[in-house]
């Protein structure tokens, strides 16, 4: 049964890649159209729901002991000690991510249908996006770090694809190959964490490590430097899937590919894998306060600095691929104070949101005919207001108002940062001013998109892409702006639900979630030293009304846009940095990439041609030579092939005897 659930999306990716390569379309009919390989393709991943759901209910009904499921497929590999069977396993922990990655994916799915109308591949894109979904479902589902490691290599590879989907446009076959790059920095880290471990303890199946780590004590052969040093090199990979500092800088670019993409890959899938890797191995982390403490920093630090540059962002998308950058330093602050599944709890939560957030900003795009300036939207309310109906939704999850989904767990984190063992009241000071700053963006973006007046022209067939879906819907658009079609609404009406009542899983002192957990993440530690229980109310009072004062600060700011404008003429500085996001990509560009091209330039001009290429050519020289030379003997005459023939035999009948003598 648990081999159903990455299968399903297998098999959809298998019918519609050939349908893409094979099914050419007869002469004088059209091939295979968004709406035929999108139902393919949405039937198929819901399926994939369908069973994670059942798997769900079967282990609702199971004492939390035993509340698993394992399928072993067949023994994938056998070297020396190393034995890796391809096996699934479904527990409290990877139920709910399969859950995530399969309820939203059918949504996404289902909203791509509408979004990718006019492109001119949909099988290819749909193929794409199914093989995606089965490598996040194998990384979920694997009982072993390697095959863990085997689907978020093809959630990898599978952004690649979908990053550069339009790759005809060199920006965005650059965006694809620079996720791909950045993310190979990580997965090598992430590989010697796999090889110190297997060193150490000769397994790596999840449940034995589990075990040999039970009651959080050492193995006879492990100490707490090596945990550390294990720790560490596995969150390197999860600072490159997951977006943290200095590993961040692809998400950004990664706005290239289409809106769903954005929403697939931000949401519930790729970027929150580090996450579920870290949980997944609490009681590794549990055991080392340096790797917890590095992890809690740089969390924080990729929360905080990751919104200081969506401040400023013009395009929507790229607001919130910063915003997605700062939520996942969240969940890493909360994994590195303990808080493991407030971590996970925000994982769920970030879904709902921040997936109706990219497909509700894809709503605008479709309908703004591909604008994505928030400087030239402006008054949608009026022209979209389903679009601004769950925008709204979505805006107040993420800025934390009670009772809505984000409000919850982003408290929820903040409580750990301040009352947690490993926590500090730096941490939640600095967490509490990061989700002002979140209240005070998105607020920015809401208002600028959808309130004041109107900032466009009402026929300007804008595109802002100029490739794939983009150029082909300009040549269908007609008119002004106007609402998304019914099939893109839907999915949005869904996640607006599930962004406002979501939170209600994770209610502090009656949290349902913490306790499902407890069979694969134990419950917290206690208040640290000092900590009233009672400081929980204050805590969650000084969050909220942060991020009022936030909200109020952008909405206020807002309304005189002449004002805002001039802020960039008093700080230019300052605005400068942040248009330009701290000049990352630049330090990058003159300390890491232009000098490997120059050595890589030296190395191919002085040793790829001048050694490797005459080493060749000289072998083709000395065999030309050593066939000439030959060539003579062959005369074509049999009486010479004879005589050399009876030559060969004397000589060697000489040698024969001779060795006898």
């Amino acid at each position: 049964m648990l081999a159903l659930i990455p299968l399903f999306p297998l098999v959809g990716f298998l019918i519609n890649g050939s349908w893409y390569l094979f099914g050419q379309a007869p002469a004088g009919r059209k091939k295979a159209s968004a709406q035929v390989t999108g139902t393919v393709a949405t039937f198929f991943i819901f399926l994939s729901f369908v069973v994670s759901l059942l798997c769900f209910m079967d282990l609702w009904g199971m004492d939390p002991e035993h509340r698993f499921m394992e399928q072993v497929l067949f023994s994938w590999m056998h070297v020396g000690n190393l034995n890796i069977d391809l096996a699934f396993r479904v527990d409290s922990l990877s139920t709910l991510f399969t859950l995530v990655i399969t309820g939203v994916g059918t949504l996404i799915h289902i909203y791509s249908i509408g979004y990718m109308s006019h492109d001119a591949t949909p099988g290819k894109f749909f193929a794409y996006l199914n093989l995606f979904c089965f490598a996040m479902l194998v990384l979920v589902l694997g009982s072993s770090l390697p095959i863990l490691f085997f689907g978020w290599e093809g959630v990898g590879l599978c952004s690649y694809l979908l990053i550069g989907y339009w790759y005809m446009d060199e920006d965005k076959a650059k965006a694809g190959k620079k996720a791909f790059v950045v993310n190979r920095v990580g997965d090598l880290g992430f590989l010697l964490g796999m090889f110190l471990l297997f060193s150490a303890l000769g397994t790596l199946d999840f449940e034995v490590l589990r075990s040999a780590f039970s009651h959080g004590q050492m193995p006879h052969n492990m100490y707490e430097f090596k945990i550390t040093v294990i720790c560490l090199f596995l969150f390197v990979g999860c600072m490159g899937k997951s977006a943290q500092v200095p590993l961040y800088v692809w998400l950004a670019d990664a706005m290239a590919g289409p809106t769903p993409v954005s929403a697939l890959i931000h949401a519930a899938t790729m970027v929150t894998s580090g996450v579920y890797m870290v949980s997944r191995l609490n009681f590794l982390y549990s055991l080392s306060s340096v790797a917890l403490e590095v992890m809690a920093c740089v969390g924080l630090f990729t929360a905080f600095f990751a919104a200081t540059i969506a401040l400023v962002q013009r395009d929507i998308k790229k607001v919130l691929a910063y915003s997605t950058v700062s939520q996942l330093g969240y969940m890493f602050l909360a994994c590195g104070v303990g808080g493991f599944s407030a971590g996970v709890f925000h994982v769920i939560t970030h879904a709902f949101f921040k997936a109706l957030l990219f497909l509700g900003a894809g709503s605008v795009i479709h309908g703004m005919h591909e604008e994505q300036d928030i400087w030239k939207m402006g008054g949608l309310k009026a022209k979209m207001p389903m679009t601004y109906g769950v925008f709204w939704v979505a805006w107040m999850a993420i800025c934390g108002i009670p009772i809505f989904s984000g409000f919850f767990s982003k408290d929820e984190i903040l409580w750990h940062a301040l009352s947690s063992p490993h926590g500090s009241p730096i941490f939640w000071g600095i967490g509490v001013f990061t989700a002002m700053m979140t209240a005070f963006y998105m607020t920015r973006l809401f208002f600028l998109v959808f309130m004041g007046k109107p900032r466009f022209e009402e026929s300007h067939g804008h595109s802002a892409h100029g490739g794939g879906h983009d150029a082909s819907h300009d040549s269908h658009s007609k008119g002004g702006v106007h609402e998304s079609p019914a099939v893109m609404i839907i999915p949005l009406v869904v996640l607006a639900v599930l962004s406002a009542l979501g939170g209600l899983i994770g209610i502090p002192h009656y949290n349902w979630l913490e306790h499902w957990l407890e069979p694969v993440i134990p419950a917290h530690e206690g208040l640290a030293t000092g900590i009233d229980p009672n400081l929980e109310w204050v805590s969650m009072g000084i969050s909220v009304l942060g991020a009022i004062l936030g909200m109020r600060f952008a909405w206020k700011s807002y309304q005189n846009l002449g004002k805002v404008k001039g802020w960039a003429d008093r700080f230019p500085i300052v605005h400068r940095l942040l248009e330009n996001k701290w000049y990352v990509d630049e330090v990058y560009e003159w300390v890491i990439i232009r000098p490997i091209h120059s050595l890589s330039e030296v190395l191919w001009t002085c040793f790829d041609v001048k050694v490797i290429d005459r080493i060749v050519v000289g072998f083709g020289k000395v065999s030309g030579w050593t066939g000439g030379v030959l060539r003579f003997a062959q005369t074509g005459s049999i009486q010479t092939y004879a005589v050399m023939i009876l030559v060969g035999l004397v000589i060697t009948t000489g040698y024969i005897v001779y060795g006898w003598i």
